[in-house]
């Protein structure tokens, strides 16, 4: 099977060709924990998720690094040396703002002043909601989802090579910058050069920074700063890093390899992050490549425009889940669904119908899996990718994750008549290793509630309907939905 993605350092499809393989070392940007995810960071990562799982059932094997930044993320990050405040510390006046406006538990941080805490209880909140939605790198926290701040060590390293070989310098200021003059390729991942980033992304003139510079586009590595709410220690004095400069030590510290395969964020994240990422890598290294495949999925859209607290389309999954989207409670097993149904390289339009549909979707997927489940007494078949559906299913994936045709064949094969339960159970659970829209519900293994639901048919033959309708109560109180069919009585946990 031919395998090709869409690297946006080449702007081209290009073939999935992985150092060693089976093995695959991916580096996918994760969250800043200063407040709750949004359903725009989710559908990233979940983007990531999908790609990890595909390879995973080509036969890769995938070690997949997410990092956890709690420190040294500016406020103004859209320009490549990021000004403003480290959101870590303005999180602490937020916080008291959210307390008061009773938007945040009392209890939920003790010390609002306390940054720590606060990245602990945002990081909880992340990892919740990551493992809801099936995002199997959140199972892996915190061996492969490591802090920033438990590694400025390697991030020293790094910045102390950059000066070794004359690609930093330490400014007048006790700032420590890295040199983009000294690394000629800077701008190919974004398309910028550096006459057009002389006043720094969108225009803007950074006065007060620009006369410790060589070059208005260097971005700084080290800042001293004694009065900083969170510092270390350093041979440049007191102070904390870049934001840019966390992702390059600690995804090759924890990967074990100075060339990555895959390295994904979203597409905000291509310049400045991941701009400054490769310059300061391969200088640090000097090797040419720092991630030989690049992938960054769009953004989301709510009904149509970009997500706005102050019009109440911003959304956390929370918010999806107690029903303030669709007027009634969402299954996270629809939310994921939904977030990764279309291609990554397209603008996703997230809307009440949409999620509905994707109900739907999950709904009778789980229903097939759950009647081939009972009927082939959960045993599977063996079976491999040359399987005709698996073949088309994988083939479609293999072409740049194209998640539409992807899924024109599984509604296809649901369509069918299907004369081996046992096979199509092996199918289904192929496709859901991709998928991961049964793994978070727990109807298609559910012994327990199949057996409360021969209850159900068993009182109904014998006319004992007081004993039916109390049990089928019972488990709608639990948040399941009861449908009679011409199998009998089908439980499923209420998805939207």
């Amino acid at each position: 099977m031919n395998i090709q993605f869409y690297n946006t350092l080449t702007n081209r499809l290009e073939p999935f060709e992985p150092l060693e393989p089976p093995k695959v070392l991916m580096y996918t940007c994760g969250p800043t924990v200063y407040d709750f995810s949004h359903i725009g960071n989710f559908k990233t990562f979940l983007f990531a998720d999908v790609f990890r799982r595909f390879l995973q059932l080509t036969g890769y094997h995938v070690h997949q690094v997410m990092n956890i930044t709690d420190v040294g993320h500016m406020t103004d990050d859209d320009v490549a040396d990021a000004t403003g405040e480290d959101k870590m510390a303005t999180a602490t006046m937020r916080v008291r703002e959210a307390k008061k406006a009773g938007t945040l538990p009392d209890d939920a941080i003790g010390d609002p002043d306390d940054p720590y805490q606060i990245a602990r209880y945002y990081t909880d909140a992340f990892l919740e909601d990551a493992r809801a939605l099936g995002i199997q790198v959140a199972y892996e926290y915190p061996e492969n989802m490591p802090h920033a701040t438990q590694h400025i060590d390697a991030m020293h390293s790094m910045i102390r090579a950059l000066l070794d070989n004359g690609h930093a310098y330490v400014a007048d200021d006790g700032v420590v910058y890295f040199s983009v003059q000294s690394f000629p390729e800077y701008g190919t991942l974004s398309g910028n050069s550096l006459d057009n980033l002389i006043e720094g992304s969108g225009g803007r003139v950074l006065s007060e920074h620009q006369a410790h510079k060589k070059h208005p586009a260097d971005f700084f590595l080290w800042k001293p700063d004694e009065h900083h709410i969170m510092k270390w220690d350093s041979p440049w004095g007191p102070g904390y890093p870049g934001w840019h400069i966390e992702c390059s030590a600690m995804s090759m510290k924890l990967l074990g390899r100075k060339v990555l395969d895959i390295h994904t964020g979203g597409e905000d994240n291509i310049f400045p992050h991941h701009e400054c990422e490769i310059a300061q890598s391969c200088c640090a290294t000097g090797n040419p490549q720092f991630a030989r495949l690049w992938m960054h999925p769009r953004f989301l859209l709510v009904e149509g425009k970009k997500m706005s607290k102050s019009k109440g389309t911003f959304y956390t999954p929370a918010d999806v889940y107690e029903g303030k989207v669709t007027g009634r409670p969402v299954h996270p097993s629809v939310l994921r669904f939904e977030l990764i149904k279309t291609h990554y390289r397209t603008q996703t339009n997230f809307t009440q119908k949409g999620i509905l549909d994707s109900a739907n979707t999950v709904r009778r997927f789980n229903e097939f899996t759950q009647k081939v489940a009972g009927e082939a007494d959960n045993e599977p078949a063996e079976i491999d990718n040359t399987h005709p559906v698996l073949k088309d299913f994988t083939e479609a994936l293999a072409d740049d994750l194209n998640m539409s045709v992807a899924l024109a064949v599984v509604h296809a094969w649901l369509g069918q008549d299907l004369p081996d339960p046992h096979e199509a159970l092996a199918v289904s659970k192929a496709i859901d290793s991709v998928l991961g829209i049964t793994s978070q519900n727990g109807t298609a293994d559910n012994t327990d509630l199949e057996a409360i639901c021969n209850q159900i048919d068993k009182a109904r033959s014998e006319k004992d309907y007081d004993t039916a309708d109390r049990l089928r109560d019972e488990l709608i109180e639990q948040g399941y939905e009861i449908r009679t069919t011409p199998e009998g009585t089908v439980a499923q946990k209420k998805l939207a």
